[in-house]
């Protein structure tokens, strides 16, 4: 009978640790900032805190993408019909990080731009083929899944790039 006693107040002690460790996690974001590459990917870089130590988090960055496409010659000029579409898409991008011995996640998810369609109205002439010429980023932002904390926007939320212009 002592030695379940002991068991039980084993147990109930540790229960109680467990509860106190819970109350003192706080999750949040310190930092949600978005940014564009080169080719028109989106990063979306991010410092969350108050996790507990070497937890697996689960994150969803997500944005909606309007891409412009416009046809040029294989050698990159713009012809002079200058067709071109523009078509948004809403895009998100899962990951899972771990918290480490600090409890913190600082870590950057990349959403990839949409391609331009193979062939679409308007269709490119001759020896022509769809090449993004802009993007815009808009409605960026992070939420973390697990805890749950957001979702937060990015800043900015929105973001743009022109890669090129036709005249």
């Amino acid at each position: 009978m002592k030695a379940m006693s002991k068991t039980l107040l084993a147990t109930a002690v540790a229960l109680a640790l467990g509860v106190g460790i819970a109350w003192a996690v706080n999750a949040h974001f310190i930092s949600v900032t978005a940014s564009i590459e080169q080719n028109g990917n989106l990063d979306v870089s991010f410092k969350e805190a108050g996790l507990g130590t070497n937890e697996n988090i689960n994150y969803l960055a997500e944005a909606d993408a309007t891409v412009t496409c416009q046809c040029v010659t294989h050698s990159g000029k713009c012809p002079s019909a200058a067709n071109k579409l523009t078509e948004t898409s809403h895009v998100a991008e899962p990951a899972t990080f771990n918290s480490g011995k600090n409890g913190n996640v600082t870590k950057t998810i990349t959403l990839e731009v949409p391609a331009c369609p193979a062939s679409a109205s308007p269709t490119c002439g001759n020896g022509q083929h769809f090449v993004q010429s802009a993007v815009t980023w808009e409605n960026i932002q992070l939420t973390d899944l697990t805890t749950p904390v957001g979702p937060v926007p990015a800043v900015p939320s929105s973001i743009s790039a022109v890669f090129f212009t036709c005249p």
